[in-house]
């Protein structure tokens, strides 16, 4: 069952002090267990990040705690941002690399590149990892051979008019508007950036996350894997891998109702194709 709050602690890593020395050096210590000292980690996390800088430490505390078994490394892909994050994330003892081309495309495929890990987790830089996030996320890939992608669910952070009470009942609806696209359009579209896997010698083989015009990078790299491997996508239904993230895009886009209108028009319009919906 979904959560009506807000877990605490999703909330603490949500709250946090994003300038403290003390937050750092906790991201730190977490970070040091995490990667085991491994020169060769097991699982590569991903963040493309641009003009983060009042989100990214949060998300990397979130991440740095994560409770894992594999060894785990975190990169940050600094898409040209003009504030403080890589700074910021450097001050964390996270790896940051530098993309110069603008644009989520090239800021994953600069991420896949520098990635070591058989694995590769997308996480985005305002989003809060809950702690068996990664195990849960790599645990499929691992036992089936036949999944060459993962993806999961996701509850929203309000931070506009819009009440966590309201966004309980919204989640809901989403997640069967989002199960008829296995049939009405293509399971892909369910595919998001800050929360799915898939293994990195695959993803190389299929070109990354290159994708056609008028597609998303995310959703098409699911469907070339799929398609060219052979494979299934497999979706994490556990709660312990239930991923929180700012409801921002909704409100860009005019508030919950505008964006309940507009999913329903996108799911029963009849275009198909891997093209992703908004949240």
């Amino acid at each position: 069952m979904r959560p009506i709050s807000i877990p605490p602690y999703i909330q603490k890593s949500w709250s946090l002090n994003f300038s403290s020395e003390e937050t750092f050096q906790q991201i730190r210590e977490a970070y040091s267990v995490l990667s085991k000292s491994a020169e060769i980690p097991e699982v590569s996390v991903v963040i493309p990040a641009y003009n983060e800088e009042k989100n990214i430490i949060q998300t990397l505390y979130s991440l740095c705690h994560n409770v894992s078994t594999r060894s785990v490394e975190i990169i940050v892909v600094n898409n040209n941002s003009s504030d403080n994050t890589e700074a910021l994330v450097l001050a964390t003892g996270v790896k940051c690399v530098r993309e110069t081309k603008q644009g989520i495309t090239a800021a994953r495929n600069a991420g896949l590149a520098a990635a070591k890990g058989n694995y590769i987790l997308n996480a985005d830089a305002d989003s809060i990892y809950p702690k068996d996030w990664m195990e849960e996320m790599v645990k499929p890939l691992v036992q089936d051979e036949n999944i060459v992608s993962v993806y999961g669910r996701f509850s929203f952070i309000p931070i506009g008019s819009t009440g966590r009470f309201t966004y309980f009942f919204y989640e809901y609806f989403a997640d069967f508007m989002r199960s008829l696209n296995k049939y009405l359009k293509d399971e892909a579209v369910n595919v998001y950036g800050f929360n799915s896997g898939f293994r990195r010698q695959q993803g190389l083989k299929v070109d990354g996350f290159n994708h056609p015009v008028g597609t998303n990078e995310d959703g098409w790299l699911a469907v070339k894997l799929r398609d060219t491997l052979k494979g299934k996508l497999f979706c994490v239904t556990n709660t312990r891998a239930l991923v929180w993230t700012s409801d921002r895009r909704i409100q860009i886009d005019g508030g919950l109702w505008k964006a309940t209108f507009a999913r329903l028009k996108r799911i029963f319009s009849k275009k198909q194709g891997p093209e992703r919906a908004d949240l």
